[in-house]
């Protein structure tokens, strides 16, 4: 009997390998549902997930999330794609001199935030902080983006998973009226928001 189950397990592993690549890590930029967007087209992003994070407050829901940012949490695999070049497309696609808010969106839950795991991630976080002020010409005390340790992911409602797929005229509306892509393309000199916008 044991051997049986012995085999049963391995066997599943053989069908259905862990990936020992899969990596995870929780940002906050504004409406979730833009920054879902921005990220899940990022080649080695499996999966960016709309939540709540940051706060102490138990089972937070779209109405009442005090205290927590709007976050997204992106499952990648660290064997396609690196941290480092999701902080980049982050910082691409938020407003970092911006830490009262994002865009039209004012207010604690809105502020942009790294949320970091371990020092690795830490000092990776603030490498980006660097490269932003570098590219953006300013100094570095003008880079409104927080560092949080990682604290619990509360899953969103499921209205608001791939918001911009699902509900795309309304998604773009928002978009725009709230200005996003008008100040990214201003703020970023017009390049295209991709991960190549940094010279090593």
């Amino acid at each position: 009997m044991i051997y049986l189950f012995s085999f049963i397990i391995a066997f599943s592993i053989l069908i259905n390998p862990i990936n020992a690549f899969a990596e995870e890590v929780i940002l906050a930029g504004g409406c979730f549902w833009c920054l879902e967007h921005d990220l899940e087209s990022l080649k080695g992003v499996d999966s960016v997930i709309s939540g709540y994070s940051g706060g102490d407050l138990q089972n937070p829901t779209y109405e009442n999330h005090n205290g927590h940012q709007e976050v997204v949490l992106v499952n990648y695999d660290s064997e396609v794609v690196t941290l480092s070049e999701i902080y980049r497309l982050f910082f691409r696609n938020i407003d970092p001199l911006d830490g009262g808010g994002q865009f039209c969106d004012r207010g604690n839950s809105y502020r942009p935030v790294i949320f970091f795991e371990n020092s690795d991630e830490k000092n990776q976080a603030i490498e980006s902080l660097l490269s932003a002020s570098k590219e953006l010409g300013v100094q570095l005390d003008q880079i409104n983006v927080g560092l949080k340790p990682k604290s619990h992911f509360w899953e969103a409602e499921d209205y608001h998973q791939d918001y911009a797929n699902k509900n795309e005229l309304k998604y773009k509306f928002y978009r725009f009226s709230c200005g996003r892509d008008q100040k990214l393309d201003k703020l970023w000199k017009n390049n295209a928001r991709t991960i190549n916008f940094w010279s090593e």
